[in-house]
């Protein structure tokens, strides 16, 4: 019961983190992913999942630029 728990709190802080980075993209439009999450600071690999999430629900577009990868919604 205490890992079923613990899956469903990561999951949780997942799709929170989706929301915010959801919410950050919507107000600043297209940004490297680096400023990103320099800017929202989710910690732990939380950013790289909420983009993850956002991608599978199709709501992102990527563009590599020389030096990096900038993400915009779609």
């Amino acid at each position: 019961m205490t890992r079923t728990k613990e899956v469903k709190s990561i999951q949780e802080q997942i799709i929170e983190s989706a929301g915010t980075i959801y919410n950050y993209l919507n107000s600043k439009g297209e940004v490297s992913i680096s400023k990103m999450k320099k800017d929202l600071s989710l910690g732990e690999n939380f950013a790289e999942m909420g983009l993850g999430w956002l991608s599978r629900e199709d709501k992102l577009e990527y563009t590599q630029k020389a030096k990096s990868v900038t993400v915009k919604l779609r």
